[in-house]
Parts: structure tokens; C-alpha cells; sequence
């Protein structure tokens, strides 16, 4: 069982990261291998910075022989994602954003079709638009026919839409308590719903 971690932040040692790095840790714990990705490290290595819906499907015609394909093919891979963002004007990342939209040809090809996903967000205030990110998060993954977990059982509880957490993170035990619960969560659900997944 693989479980990717997708970092949306353009920093690398930040709150999204401390967050994501908790979830994963979680998912590590119930047996799953995992791994994280950095959504901005990755795109400095693109000549074409977003995509521009050149055509349908996608001929992955800027990515084509370069890094990013190999990144999309271990996607492809994956039996759970769990996708991280700050908060930006109540949204995610603008990274991320660019590069979920490269994703298209994984939707062609139904490669995250019943992959499992939570969603972690961090924000500046307690109420600083975590959950219409973690929002926006998910809907990214529903295009993609991903199984979106959020809220968990009443004494295992990782947040109605999924982990959240304010600046900084590294103090805020309640944040960092709904990351382990997400990170099992999605480690569960992604054993037990592995025959789902195609080619897996």
C-alpha cells in the first residue's frame, strides 16, 4: 500500500509540511509505504509554468521526456494521496493549483480512479479559510473519481472536511492530533478498498 503525500506549499520546511509529515508518519504506523512530493520544486523544473488546455485529452505535450512525467507515473501508482496547502485568499496554493491541472491525463487514463484522499490545510488564524481550502482540495480529487475521506467516528475524529491547523503548526496539538487521525484514515480506507483500483 502506497500512500503519497503532496505538498502544495512553496516552502519546504513550513507548517504545511510539519502537517503533511504527521499524516504520513500516521500512515507509515498501519503498514503503508509512503513519500512526499514538492509541488513548487517540481514546477521550477517546467519551461511552461500552468497549463493552457492545449487539447483534449491531454497530449502532455509540456511535460513530454521531462521529470514530471516519471512523477505523474509514481502517482499513478498510489493507493491513497494526501494533499497539503496553505491557505491563500481562502483557496490553495497557487502551485498546487498548477500542478493539479497537469494531472489531466491521469483523469484520461483513470489512474487515480478510487484512490483514496484527505486533505490537510494551514492557515494564519484559527479561522483563517482552512476549510474552503480543504474544500477546494477535495473537489480537485472528486474530478479525478478519487474516494474522499473527511470526518471520522466521534471518538476518532479528524476534522468535518479534514485536518487543519493555524500558525504555527508545531504548536498547535489540535491540528497535529486530526493529521494522525487523517493519515490512518486514508490508510485504512485505501486497504480496504485496494481491489477497486486499477491495475493495483
Amino acid at each position: 500500500m502506497k500512500i503519497i503525500g503532496i505538498n502544495g506549499s512553496p516552502h519546504h520546511q513550513g507548517d504545511t509540511t510539519l502537517l503533511l509529515q504527521t499524516a504520513l508518519n500516521a500512515a507509515s504506523g498501519e503498514g503503508a509505504e509512503t513519500e512526499t512530493l514538492f509541488v513548487a520544486k517540481i514546477l521550477e523544473k517546467l519551461k511552461t509554468p500552468f497549463c493552457t488546455g492545449c487539447a483534449n485529452p491531454c497530449p502532455a505535450a509540456c511535460y513530454r521526456g521531462t521529470a514530471f512525467e516519471n512523477i505523474l507515473k509514481t502517482l499513478g501508482t498510489a493507493d491513497g494521496l494526501l494533499v497539503g496547502s496553505p491557505v491563500y485568499f481562502g483557496e490553495i496554493s497557487a502551485q498546487l493549483k498548477s500542478f493539479w491541472d497537469r494531472t489531466r491525463r491521469l483523469r484520461t487514463e483513470k489512474k487515480l480512479l478510487n484512490v483514496v484522499g484527505g486533505g490537510l490545510s494551514v492557515g494564519a488564524a484559527r479561522f483563517g479559510g482552512q476549510e474552503t481550502t480543504l474544500q477546494a482540495i477535495h473537489n480537485m480529487m472528486l474530478v479525478q473519481g478519487m474516494i474522499v475521506v473527511g470526518d471520522g467516528y466521534p471518538d476518532n475524529d479528524a476534522g468535518h472536511f479534514g485536518a487543519a491547523a493555524q500558525h504555527a503548526a508545531r504548536k498547535d496539538e489540535h491540528g497535529l492530533k486530526r493529521a494522525v487521525i487523517l493519515g490512518k484514515r486514508v490508510a485504512t480506507v485505501a486497504r480496504a478498498t485496494k481491489s477497486l483500483r486499477i491495475g493495483r
